[in-house]
């Protein structure tokens, strides 16, 4: 954990304060921090980052429009910390390339528990990733698309489709388990690590990102079904 690279971009010193106090206390030596967006990518720029703790209302400009540009210096884990908490707010952050939402006020040890679930998932910062005995042909065929978790590649209709990393993970989960029903707080937990409870929304723009990339029309899915009162399932289109 010592090694995992930490930016924090907030303009409240005591929430900074508090983040990074526990962050250190949980192990993490390399916590970074700014104020605004120009400092921010001075920062990542200077030292990188694995893992962004991203505000959305900066003095200088807005977390949303930082994003971008945050990700053009590598793709560190970003999770939002905001008081905006809208379905229209947290589909934006997704929208400009957010991995996670989270909504002030909020326990820093939950943020803590997030950075080490992920950086767990993904063996940055020096982090053992969490791994799976290796098997040959771990290609999933549903005739519209093609998954091939081995060179990390989404096919649709025979052609390459870009796939931000939670999406793709998300989608993986459904292809190993498929015909099963998941609720979103058993998705959450099995994909981004810890428990799932009150992610309703991240988990919801997530199966709408892989909507938009699977189905023919998202609107009326056919492959990434909805099981009324219950959660989700992946299903073969003529099933």
């Amino acid at each position: 954990m010592e090694n995992a690279k930490i930016l924090i971009v907030d303009d409240e010193p005591s929430i900074v304060k508090m983040l990074q106090m526990v962050l250190r206390k949980e192990g993490f030596n390399r916590v970074y921090t700014a104020g605004n967006c120009k400092e921010a990518l001075e920062a990542i720029s200077a030292h990188g980052a694995d893992i962004v703790l991203l505000d959305v209302m900066l003095p200088d400009g807005s977390g949303f429009d930082l994003c971008p540009k945050i990700r053009a210096y590598g793709s560190p884990h970003i999770l939002f910390l905001t008081a905006k908490a809208s379905d229209l707010d947290v589909l934006t952050g997704f929208a400009m390339g957010g991995d996670d939402y989270v909504t002030k006020p909020f326990n820093p040890l939950e943020i803590a528990a997030r950075i080490k679930a992920r950086l767990r998932r993904t063996g940055l910062g020096g982090v053992p990733a969490e791994t799976e005995p290796v098997v040959a042909g771990r290609v999933w065929d549903y005739g519209r698309f093609v998954l091939d978790e081995t060179a990390g590649e989404l096919r649709v209709l025979g052609r390459p489709v870009q796939c931000p990393a939670l999406v793709f993970s998300l989608l993986l989960y459904f292809c190993k388990h498929p015909g099963i029903v998941f609720s979103k707080s058993q998705l959450y937990e099995a994909v981004w690590g810890i428990d799932g409870i009150g992610e309703d929304n991240t988990v919801m723009v997530h199966i709408r990102r892989i909507r938009e990339r699977i189905e023919e029309d998202p609107s009326h899915p056919k492959l990434l079904v909805t099981v009324r009162g219950l959660g989700y399932k992946l299903v073969k289109e003529n099933a």
